[in-house]
C-alpha cells in the first residue's frame, strides 16, 4: 500500500504550460496514456503527443466555455478509489471506471488577474478555478495510489524517478507531492477569500493571509532562535522584492527588521535622503542637495550608534559617496543603484551586505499593518497619513519662520518612525538628537539633548510623537536653545504647556494627530 505505484495513465490539464510538452513526451515514452483537456490537449497534439480527450474519458462533452469539463463521477471515481478495498474495486468494474495514476494540474492565474491594474470584476471572477482545485485535492487526498503534480519545477524529477523505477513513483514522493498540492490550494483559496473580503470591508470577520518562504535566515534575534523570512502572497511589494544582494554575508533576522524601518524612512522624502537604523530605531536621518550630503548629515547625528548600522539611501551611490561610506563599519547598505567604481570601493570590506533596490512598484495602498501577539494578531491601518502645515495649528503668538517650518515638518516625519516615547531634535534638514523608547517623555527629551553632538542646539526644533503631559519636557528643550516645537496636543494641561512656550518666545505647533510606534 505504501510502496511503489506504477503510472499507466496521466491526466494533464494546466493553465501555465511551461514545460508541459516535454513532460508529456517523457511520460509517453514510458508508455503512459495521456488524457488531457481543452488548451492543454491542443498544445500537446500540436507537439505530436498522442492525447485522449477528456470527453472520451468521461463520455461527457466539455461545455459552457470550458467551465465544465472535468467535473464528472467517472474521473473522480478514478482519482479517489481505494484500490485495495474490494468494494471500491467492484464499483469501479461495475461502472467502467478507469484509474488515473498521475494528475498534472496548475490553476487559473487568479492572483495575477486580481493584481492587474484595471482588471474588471468579471475578469477576476472568471479566473476562479473550480475543476482544477477539485482534481488537485482529490488526487492529493488519495496520494496512497495517485500522484499529484502542481509545479512545472517538479517535472524533471518526476520523470527521472519514473525512469529509475520502471515507471513507478514511491510513497515518499507521492506524499511530498500531496503536501505541495495542499499548499497550492490553500494559497489559492486564501487569495480568493482575501479579494472578496477587501471588496466588502476593511476588517473582515475572518482575517486570511498566506505567506511563502523567501529564504532561511542564519538565526533569529538571538543565535539560539531559528528563523526564516516569509513574504505575503499577493503583496505587490515586500521588503526584499526586487532586491539584489551584490556582496556580503547572508541577511539576518535583525537586518531585515532594521532594513524595513530604514526603507520606510527614506521613502518619506522626494529629495536625497539617508536613514541610519540601529535596533529598529533611527540614529540619524537627513535630507540634502546630494545623497552624500544627506549621508554625512545623518551620520553626524550619532556616529557612535551608527557603528554597525543599516543605512538606506534613496539615490544612487556614486564613487565619492562610496568612499565616505567605506570609512565606516556598515551591516547593510541599501540604495537604488551604484555608479561605476562605487562597488569596487564598497566591496573592499568582506562582510558588508550591499543591496540594490530594483523595485519600482509601491505596496498596495491600504494594506494593513499586522503585529503578532500570543495566539492572535493585532491588525490596524498603517500610520502613513502625511500632514501639511495648513492642517496644523500654531498655538503660540510667535509663528515658526520658513526655516523652522521646514525643520518641523522634517522632524515630524522622522518622529513617526521612532519608537515611543519619541523625541526628535532637528536642524537644517537633519536629526541632531533622538530620544526613543522611553517610558517617560521627559526622559526622551533629556536623552535627545544628551545625544546631541552640537556645541549648542540654539535654533533647533523639536518633535514629539504625542502630547506633553507637563511643561517639564518642553522646558528642558527651551533651556537648551530649541526655538520651535511640534506636537499633537490633547493633554489636559495643554494650556500650561503652551503658556510655558509663549513665555519663552518659542513657537509651538499642534498637529492634533499622534504617532505612537510600539
Amino acid at each position: 500500500m505504501l510502496g511503489l505505484v506504477p503510472v499507466r495513465r496521466a491526466l494533464l490539464s494546466v493553465s501555465d504550460k511551461t514545460g508541459v510538452v516535454d513532460f508529456a513526451k517523457g511520460l509517453a515514452e514510458l508508455g503512459v496514456e495521456i488524457v488531457s483537456t481543452g488548451g492543454t490537449a491542443r498544445a500537446l497534439k500540436e507537439a505530436g503527443v498522442e492525447v485522449r480527450a477528456i470527453e472520451d474519458f468521461t463520455g461527457f462533452p466539455e461545455m459552457m466555455d470550458g467551465r465544465v469539463k472535468t467535473l464528472h463521477p467517472k474521473l473522480y471515481a478514478g482519482l479517489l478509489a481505494v484500490r485495495d478495498e474490494p468494494s471500491h474495486v467492484a464499483a469501479a468494474e461495475e461502472h467502467g471506471i478507469e484509474m488515473v495514476d498521475l494528475v498534472c494540474v496548475n490553476l487559473y492565474p487568479f492572483e495575477r488577474t486580481a493584481g492587474r491594474r484595471g482588471a474588471s470584476e468579471a475578469e477576476v471572477v472568471e479566473d476562479i478555478d473550480i475543476g482544477g482545485p477539485t482534481m488537485v485535492r482529490a488526487a492529493a487526498k488519495n496520494h496512497r495510489y495517485t500522484a499529484i503534480v502542481v509545479r512545472p519545477e517538479s517535472y524533471d524529477a518526476i520523470l527521472e524517478e519514473l525512469r529509475m523505477s520502471d515507471g513507478a513513483l514511491s510513497f515518499p514522493t507521492r506524499q511530498a507531492l500531496a503536501a505541495d498540492a495542499f499548499h497550492l490550494t490553500a494559497r489559492y483559496d486564501t487569495a480568493i477569500a482575501r479579494w472578496f473580503a477587501e471588496g466588502s470591508e476593511d476588517f473582515p470577520p475572518l482575517y486570511i493571509r498566506a505567506y511563502e518562504k523567501v529564504l532561511d535566515l542564519s538565526y533569529g534575534e538571538n543565535p539560539h532562535q531559528r528563523a526564516a523570512y516569509y513574504a505575503q502572497v499577493g503583496a505587490r511589494a515586500h521588503v526584499l522584492s526586487q532586491v539584489r544582494q551584490h556582496h556580503g554575508k547572508p541577511l539576518s533576522f535583525n537586518n531585515l527588521l532594521d532594513l524595513d524601518s530604514a526603507r520606510r524612512m527614506v521613502g518619506e522624502f522626494e529629495v536625497p535622503a539617508c536613514a541610519i537604523v540601529k535596533h529598529n530605531n533611527p540614529c540619524g536621518v537627513a535630507i540634502g542637495t546630494t545623497v552624500q550630503e544627506a549621508y554625512e548629515k545623518a551620520f553626524a547625528c550619532d556616529p557612535l550608534s551608527a557603528f554597525g548600522g543599516v543605512i538606506a539611501l534613496n539615490r544612487r551611490v556614486d564613487r565619492a559617496t562610496a568612499e565616505k561610506l567605506h570609512e565606516q563599519f556598515i551591516e547593510v547598505l541599501f540604495a537604488p543603484g551604484y555608479d561605476e567604481g562605487a562597488m569596487d570601493v564598497l566591496c573592499q570590506k568582506q562582510n558588508v551586505r550591499i543591496l540594490e533596490d530594483e523595485e519600482r512598484r509601491s505596496p498596495r495602498a491600504g494594506e494593513p499593518e499586522v503585529k503578532q501577539v500570543m495566539g492572535g494578531l493585532l491588525v490596524q491601518d498603517r500610520d502613513t497619513a502625511a500632514q501639511t502645515r495648513d492642517e496644523m495649528e500654531v498655538a503660540t503668538s510667535r509663528r515658526p519662520d520658513d526655516r523652522e517650518w521646514n525643520d518641523l515638518l522634517f522632524a515630524w516625519r522622522v518622529c513617526r518612525h521612532v519608537k515611543s516615547n519619541a523625541i526628535v531634535l532637528a536642524l537644517d534638514g537633519a536629526t541632531v538628537g533622538i530620544g526613543a523608547g522611553q517610558m517617560s517623555r521627559v526622559d526622551s527629551v533629556r536623552i535627545a539633548l544628551e545625544k546631541c553632538r552640537l556645541d549648542s542646539v540654539e535654533g533647533a526644533v523639536l518633535a514629539s510623537d504625542a502630547f506633553f503631559p507637563f511643561a517639564d519636557g518642553p522646558a528642558l528643550a527651551v533651556e537648551a536653545g530649541v526655538k520651535a516645537i511640534i506636537q499633537p496636543g490633547g493633554s489636559v494641561r495643554d494650556d500650561e504647556v503652551v503658556a510655558a512656550a509663549e513665555e519663552a518666545g518659542v513657537a509651538m505647533v499642534m498637529t492634533r494627530r499622534r504617532h505612537f510606534r510600539h
